[in-house]
């Protein structure tokens, strides 16, 4: 069962690594403090970026519930 966890875990968090890196930036960096985020925000989002910010919550989703399994699972094999 831990192997399974550890797992899903380890492909949950490279999935999450390139769902993040796909989000579009929304600005508030540090190059916007110079001036380099001259983007406009009027368009709203796109069907696109909705389903991969609700793929991106669902992944997350489950990469906590494997980090918590995979505590109670060690912690009780102990």
């Amino acid at each position: 069962m831990v192997i399974a966890f550890s797992l899903l875990l380890t492909l949950s968090s490279l999935l999450m690594i390139v769902l993040v890196l796909m989000h579009k930036g929304r600005g508030g960096g540090l190059s916007d403090m110079f001036g380099g985020g001259v983007s406009s925000s009027l368009s709203g989002s796109s069907v696109a970026e909705r389903n991969l910010d609700r793929i991106t919550v669902g992944t997350a989703a489950v990469w906590v519930v494997c980090v918590f399994a995979l505590g109670l699972l060690l912690k009780v094999s102990n």
